[in-house]
């Protein structure tokens, strides 16, 4: 009788549990439905005010203003320009991360939307244009609205919910610190101590209605470099006289591309090394006396990372040094960013969650990518799970559609309204699904 009396009672707590969730993800739907106009309006207005890393003063107000309005404690000035704000639940339970980065790229917007970029600044030392060419306007829109759903619904809410909007995703200004990389050291994920964070990316090759994601390494490590090949000025009538670093640095360029095809095991992990810059002299008719050549090296493990970092040092520095000159190399540059590791148990966890925000027919199980995310240092300290999220019109074809970082970047407003419902609901559905 005990033993029956015991199913019944699991029986019940198990029906009346998805019986609670499946209410909350229906008022999460509507609460959506509410804030959406609001989301696209923010979202119109932050891409015609863009903003560089570290400089995304107006954007923090905009946010700050926005979470003080909803009664949400908010610290400014976090890594710079950071914001986070801080939801208490009515009712006790984890403490659980939203991310959505600010800042905007140093292109010239040319997709012919209404509320096109104009703004021009400037960015090393150059007057250049500003555009959010990635889709940061667009996470910090729908946090923005995932912040007041989640405020509407804090009676309900079970433990604790921080919002961080973060600058600098694609890099400090030179000389300067930030990103995620400069928030997790100034202790974002303390105080309290975060136990789960997720983020999204919109992508503008992704139909909208869609998610997709991996689990274990996403979204690849990155790292820049610098050689500098020296070698020994000439007449360019007279290259016998001459140590040439342009002939050096391009055997350098040829190289260093078999480090994939015939070191790494790409069966298991793609990579990438490119060469995307040379500089060197001012004249056809001079030889210079030194080559500098920037770069950037994409792996999916540690291993293979530690492997090409040595194999880039070691071709550079022999292949200089069998033509009589040398090569200096700076490996990492200036960034470097870890794998994005989706940690697994809470991917396989937070599924379902994924699932019923977007239908399991939208849900994608991706290949990793080589483009690189600073997400990766908040992973690296607490479990995190980063997904796609759709933003190209349905029925486009991807291969026209405008990639991120290009002048022609463009996504579609009814992406949003996923957004804001698959954060609501990956905060309540992991709420209980930690208490298990």
């Amino acid at each position: 009788m005990k033993k029956l009396t015991f199913i019944i009672t699991a029986l019940f707590n198990a029906f009346f549990a998805s019986a609670q969730s499946s209410n909350y993800s229906e008022l999460i739907a509507k609460s959506a439905d509410k804030v959406g106009q609001k989301v696209i309006a923010w979202r119109h207005d932050i891409p015609q005010n863009p903003e560089l890393g570290n400089r995304e003063v107006r954007t923090a107000e905009l946010i700050a203003k926005h979470l003080q309005s909803l009664g949400i404690e908010v610290k400014t000035k976090v890594g710079v320009t950071g914001v986070v704000g801080l939801l208490k639940g009515d009712k006790p339970g984890p403490v659980i991360a939203l991310r959505a980065d600010m800042d905007a790229l140093p292109v010239e917007e040319k997709n012919g939307l209404p509320f096109a970029s104009k703004v021009k600044t400037m960015y090393n030392g150059k007057e250049t244009s500003v555009m959010h060419a990635c889709g940061h306007d667009a996470h910090v829109a729908i946090l923005m609205g995932v912040a007041e759903v989640l405020a509407s619904m804090k009676k309900d809410l079970k433990g604790t919910v921080k919002f961080i909007f973060q600058p600098a995703e694609e890099g400090a200004p030179n000389g300067e610190e930030g990103g995620a990389y400069l928030m997790v050291k100034e202790g974002v994920l303390e105080n309290p101590k975060v136990e789960a964070i997720f983020g999204l990316h919109i992508n503008s090759q992704l139909e909208v209605g869609s998610l997709s994601y991996r689990p274990a390494g996403f979204m690849a490590g990155a790292s820049d470099f610098k050689i500098t090949v020296k070698g020994k000025p000439s007449h360019g009538a007279y290259p016998w006289l001459s140590v040439d670093p342009v002939l050096v640095a391009s055997q350098i360029v040829v190289s260093l591309q078999q480090i994939v095809s015939r070191n790494i095991k790409l069966t298991d992990n793609a990579a990438v090394v490119t060469i995307g810059a040379i500089n060197g002299g001012n004249r056809g008719n001079i030889i210079p006396e030194q080559v500098e050549m920037l770069g950037t090296v994409r792996t999916l493990s540690n291993e293979d990372e530690e492997l090409i970092f040595n194999r880039v040092r070691q071709v550079a520095e022999k292949t200089a040094e069998a033509a009589g000159a040398t090569a200096v190399v700076e490996l990492p540059y200036t960034i470097r960013y870890p794998v994005t590791f989706n940690d697994v148990a809470l991917t396989k966890s937070m599924l379902a969650s994924l699932q019923k925000s977007a239908g399991v027919e939208n849900v994608l199980l991706i290949p990793s990518v080589t483009g690189s995310e600073d997400f990766s240092f908040y992973a690296q300290k607490v479990p995190g799970l980063f997904f796609r999220l759709g933003g190209m019109p349905k029925g486009k074809d991807p291969k026209t559609a405008g990639p991120h970082h290009t002048p022609q970047f463009m996504i579609d407003d009814t992406a949003f309204k996923l957004g804001v419902i698959t954060f609501c609901n990956l905060v309540f559905d992991y709420a209980e699904v930690s208490k298990k």
